[in-house]
């Protein structure tokens, strides 16, 4: 991007009928920033319409907005534009300046028709900060693509549809670009209500577009509505109005903190604080195709290995080797399938990552040979931050990083230190290729004392205890931006490291919501390498292109019947986005279990791609009714494994989803179900997710359904005993 200097920030009187034509759902918020009344004297020093709305719904973040831009406000203009080998290149000028400081009034704008049916659109800067993840490059021009551009002038805008319907599946005339240094702003037309993905929250799988913002900020915090959380997928997959059974899918490449504002025009606002906006559109023309189209440029997903298939068992607090291994020995004693056993951080010494504690997890060595010798795995967990406080000399991992210098620094150049579980910590640069080196140096040097099979990397948002760092952060546009996301915290740094520090791609500013991916990325590489083996990971926090590295857990949930529904759509969505080994921890992380809600969880969770009770209550400690059912329940599982395993192949292979929603494209009725799902494209899964009853609605989309266990043929709707 060039930036030209001058220009002219005035205020422009707009006629106040102009103001009133606009209808209530296609009002585009002007005045975005939280904590802030916005008044008629604010709204208008920005050029803005101040309307009052009609309804009962306040101003703000999830409401009609009061301050919204009036029909003609200054944008960009398409000055020249020319055809080349692979699309069009053109060029933006913008005369006025807008309320936010550093606009940038030349854009370059770049679209590429890579394929039939993707296409990019981008704004090719060398100036400016890219994510640093490989996407693939086309070499010649879509020969018959699916979809049309027109370009507008005055103002500029850009309208794709597909050339099949006319259908308009991307239109950014409907509200002003804004291209400053941190804040980017676009809107667009959306071809219906129905909308999915743009993880990571917790929600139905459909979303609300009712005013309803959406932030993505790497965030460590338990599943919670209306907060950003562990992870950030700027992607959306949309069913098209008519029934047709349609698809496109929407993706913005870009990595800095961000709102997504949906609304009922239906309309998307993307507003994101730094980056570019480089984005793609893919025709589908089905969701299966919609989603596949999108891995081929995030990248396919990794394929598990066998054992990852199995029921996995974990929770915080076992106490000791012994006490973890008394409950393998419980499983094989009451004949419950269990192919892997883990531990939290309650085995390490001090919480001291590469450690085992010498008293209590003595005999840890020991319980992985057996394990091992009953061709079981064991797992355990990492977090990323290393302790600075040991003595010099005792502890290698912070010695030998500082001496490497892989450690993320403050502006300064001094090692930037947070605080985690072991106390003050230090964070390793997963953004350096040194760091990745001395990370498979230590996982060595532990597997030789303890031959773990797979990593469970937390924390990895990155989490910290203080804000910023121990030291505070610097007062800096990096850490004070003009525009913050609805970030929970309200700070770039609340919970994490100061946005201004050093990692040797960019500044934290930039690299935050990638942090979990390129651990999991250096995890994936030293498991291939060490044990020669597809690798095993599990991680907490995840970006685009993560299935190629790892699974997801969805965090730590609560021992709630809400929170056993959410799993279901948390599972569809991370399916949606690539990473098809996802699951959440059976019988909820906190608070004390029912055993009916374990049950009903452990019958559902059978059917999670991955499986895994993070609860002090596993099977045997349940009644043996209970643990009967949730036998039963297990075994079903494990007798569905060559189904399982080919559905991981196709993902891996094609980019297929393994979990799936009842989305049938052609039956409006399956759009917004949530409460049922699909192992590929034939086996239904209707649990019961509602306590005191023994069945359960399940609704058939057209077709021939068979019993599972009878071989019984049911259409559409069917009341499911289920004792």
């Amino acid at each position: 991007v060039s930036c030209l200097g001058g220009g002219l920030y005035i205020k422009l009187p707009h006629a106040p009928q102009a103001c009133g034509v606009v209808p209530e759902a296609w009002r585009f918020d002007c005045y975005p920033e939280r904590g802030v009344v916005v008044t008629r004297e604010l709204c208008e020093a920005r050029n803005c319409c101040f309307i009052p709305a009609s309804s009962f719904s306040a101003p703000g973040r999830n409401g009609v907005p009061w301050c919204f831009y009036p029909p003609g406000f200054p944008s960009y203009s398409l000055v020249s534009v020319k055809a080349t080998e692979l699309g069009q290149t053109g060029t933006l000028v913008k005369t006025v300046k807008t309320y936010y400081p550093k606009d940038i009034l030349t854009l370059h704008l770049e679209l590429l028709y890579e394929t039939d049916h993707r296409l990019r659109i981008t704004d090719p800067s060398e100036s400016r900060f890219e994510v640093p993840i490989a996407v693939p490059k086309a070499t010649e021009k879509a020969s018959s693509p699916a979809y049309s551009v027109e370009l507008s002038n005055e103002p500029f805008g850009i309208i794709v549809k597909r050339t099949s319907t006319g259908a308009v599946l991307l239109n950014t005339t409907v509200a002003p670009l804004f291209y400053c240094d941190q804040f980017l702003q676009l809107s667009s037309s959306l071809s219906s209500q129905y909308i999915y993905g743009l993880g990571e929250h917790r929600s139905s799988f459909l979303h609300d577009i009712h005013w309803n913002t959406l932030t993505m900020w790497a965030r460590d915090v338990p599943p919670t509505e209306l907060t950003n959380l562990y992870g950030a997928h700027p992607f959306y997959l949309a069913m098209e109005e008519g029934g047709t059974g349609t698809a496109h899918g929407f993706f913005l490449l870009n990595s800095n903190a961000m709102d997504v504002a949906l609304q009922p025009g239906p309309a998307i606002t993307w507003r994101t604080i730094g980056g570019i906006l480089d984005f793609y559109v893919f025709l589908g023309p089905d969701p299966a195709s919609v989603i596949g189209q999108y891995l081929e440029v995030v990248g396919y997903p990794t394929m598990p290995v066998y054992w990852a298939l199995g029921y996995h068992l974990c929770r915080w607090g076992y106490g000791s080797s012994n006490a973890t291994w008394d409950v393998v020995k419980n499983m094989r004693n009451y004949g419950i399938p269990q192919d892997v056993q883990w531990n939290d951080i309650d085995y390490m010494d001090r919480s001291l990552d590469f450690t085992f504690d010498p008293a209590t997890f003595s005999t840890l060595p020991d319980m992985v040979k057996d394990l091992h010798s009953h061709g079981q795995r064991y797992v355990m967990m990492l977090d990323p931050g290393i302790s600075s406080i040991q003595p010099e000399g005792e502890y290698w991992p912070y010695d030998e990083g500082l001496r490497r210098g892989v450690f993320i620094n403050h502006t300064d150049g001094s090692t930037l230190i947070g605080k985690v579980w072991p106390g003050l910590t230090a964070f390793p640069d997963f953004s350096d290729d040194v760091t990745h080196e001395w990370w498979y140096d230590n996982l060595k040097r532990f597997h030789d004392k303890v031959p773990f099979d797979g990593l469970w990397i937390d924390m990895n948002e990155p989490s910290s205890f203080v804000d910023g760092s121990t030291v505070g952060c610097p007062d800096t546009e990096l850490e004070n931006p003009p525009y913050t996301p609805g970030i929970l915290g309200g700070l770039l740094r609340a919970k994490t490291l100061c946005a201004s520090a050093v990692q040797k791609t960019s500044s934290h500013y930039n690299m935050h919501s990638l942090y979990g991916l390129l651990e999991a990325k250096a995890s994936a590489c030293a498991l291939k390498r060490m044990l020669g083996k597809r690798a095993f990971v599990i991680s907490r926090s995840t970006f685009p292109s993560q299935g190629q590295y790892s699974g997801h857990w969805l965090g730590d949930n609560r021992s709630h019947w809400k929170d056993m529904y959410t799993s279901i759509a948390g599972m569809l969505t991370f399916n949606l986005l690539g990473v098809p080994l996802v699951g959440a921890d059976v019988c909820g992380f906190s608070e004390q279990t029912e055993e009916e809600l374990c049950v009903r969880w452990t019958q559902l969770g059978a059917f999670y791609p991955f499986t895994r009770n993070h609860n002090p209550q596993d099977p045997p400690a349940f009644s043996p009714l209970a643990r009967s059912a949730m036998k039963q329940s297990l075994l079903l599982r494990y007798s569905l494994f060559p189904l399982l395993y080919t559905l991981f192949h196709r993902a891996h292979t094609h980019g297929h989803t393994v979990a799936r929603p009842l989305l049938f494209p052609k039956d409006v009725r399956t759009y917004g179900i949530d409460r049922q799902f699909l192992w590929g494209k034939s086996l239904m899964v209707t649990p019961v997710l509602d306590p005191g009853v023994d069945f359960v609605v399940g609704y058939f989309p057209q077709g021939l359904w068979y019993d599972y266990y009878t071989v019984r043929t049911q259409l559409y709707i069917l009341t499911i005993h289920n004792p």
